[in-house]
């Protein structure tokens, strides 16, 4: 894990910071569009997805929970899981999801911005986004997505990690699978869970010169970890310390969010951005002592917002490329801290595989007692989708990964 887990020195700005790139350009992903092909597992795959679009609510369990049927269906689909393994996922997963209920009022093209954030109108906004999918672009949920994603003064796009990233990962799947249906339901969570995250993107007054930089955030998560001034913050982990963060301690979040130096003139942002995926690989196994087996459910949706970034870089336009990596490291950085800072150590990741590979991990993720767990599969397809990117010569993303599904006894909250 050594390039995981790198050193990059930490340098003062002694000059007003330089510009951002104005975007970050790496290849696309391989797009797996099963609408049209009519072998049966990709049949399957549309099927169910157009399944849980209908019968399944976005959000659920008083509008708390999300609802990722769309992720693991994919996720597994990738993997290799064929059509009778895709109906137990479905059937699993279908179990703790909710019928779609009545929203208060429809949304129309007048007030569709006046409902955002309100969580119990996600069928009204479904609805809304599906109407101007059939009626406006004739079908073409790219159209969709263009005007009310990337549209207007305060784009949805600005604020795809609320909801702990959500909306994110599902327009990750959405583009990945060529999928109207996941389409709509990522316009719908990204209505429904907006928040104020919002601001940082869309007002660039936040955006401002950091006392330290560095171009490695993973060198800044060990800065964090160190940092004396977040003792003591929280008593305990969980999800209920990133508003209390944000609300008394933005400026301490802020300065290492400024810190990552994207901008910088001898490493460029293409590799910057693999060094952010290297250090979410790091944040899910590395942080995890042997013997204790806590991977941390959190912290999993940093590892997996990053895979959504990484298919969305070469297909958002690029004025939003920037801003999409930088949302990404704010959530990492929330969710960091809302976890106590667990201490990310190289030698959690043991470099002797005894023989085992890809195809080993790919088993556990699709026949172990686990292959139901969305998380648990979405991580696996993200560590395996890392490593086919920037390649794993050295394999220390399959280093990760091994470790992970050999050591997993579920999820640590």
């Amino acid at each position: 894990m050594a390039s995981i887990l790198s050193h990059v020195p930490l340098v003062n700005w002694l000059v007003a910071p330089r510009e951002s790139p104005k975007s970050i350009d790496i290849p696309p992903v391989e797009v797996h569009s099963v609408e049209a092909n009519a072998d049966k597992r990709p049949r399957t795959l549309k099927h169910l997805l157009r399944a849980n679009h209908v019968n399944h609510s976005i959000i659920y369990h008083n509008l708390q929970f999300d609802n990722h049927m769309p992720h693991i269906l994919c996720s597994a689909y990738h993997l290799g899981a064929e059509s009778k393994e895709l109906y137990r996922i479905y059937d699993e997963e279908s179990k703790s999801l909710e019928p779609w209920k009545e929203s208060p009022s429809e949304v129309t093209q007048d007030d569709w911005r006046d409902f955002l954030g309100d969580r119990r109108y996600q069928r009204a906004y479904v609805d809304f986004f599906e109407d101007s999918l059939a009626m406006k672009y004739t079908y073409n949920w790219k159209k969709v997505v263009e005007e009310y994603m990337f549209g207007g003064d305060e784009p949805l796009v600005n604020n795809l990690i609320c909801g702990l990233g959500h909306p994110l990962i599902h327009l990750g799947y959405a583009y990945e699978f060529d999928n109207r249906e996941i389409a709509m339901e990522a316009l719908g969570l990204a209505a429904t869970q907006h928040n104020f995250m919002h601001k940082y993107l869309d007002d660039p007054s936040y955006t401002r010169k950091a006392p330290f930089s560095s171009t490695s955030p993973l060198k800044l998560l060990h800065k964090l970890a160190a940092d004396a001034r977040f003792d003591g913050l929280f008593r305990e982990p969980g999800f209920a310390n990133i508003g209390p963060l944000f609300r008394d301690h933005e400026p301490l979040l802020l300065e290492y969010w400024n810190a990552w130096d994207l901008a910088s003139a001898t490493v460029p942002a293409e590799a910057q951005f693999r060094a952010s995926q290297e250090a979410a690989v790091a944040l899910l196994v590395a942080t995890v002592a042997p013997g204790t087996h806590a991977y941390d459910f959190f912290v999993v949706h940093v590892l997996t917002a990053s895979h959504a970034v990484r298919v969305l870089l070469p297909l958002v336009p690029a004025r939003f490329r920037v801003g999409l990596v930088r949302q990404w490291w704010l959530l990492a950085l929330a969710v960091y801290v809302a976890q106590l800072r667990p201490r990310i150590d190289p030698d959690h990741v043991p470099a002797d595989l005894k023989g085992r590979g890809w195809k080993h991990v790919e088993y556990e993720a699709l026949h172990s007692q686990w292959a139901t767990d969305a998380h648990y599969v979405k991580a696996v397809r993200a560590m395996k989708e890392a490593a086919r990117t920037w390649g794993d010569v050295h394999e220390r993303y399959l280093a990760a990964a091994v470790r992970f599904v050999d050591d997993f006894e579920g999820w640590s909250f």
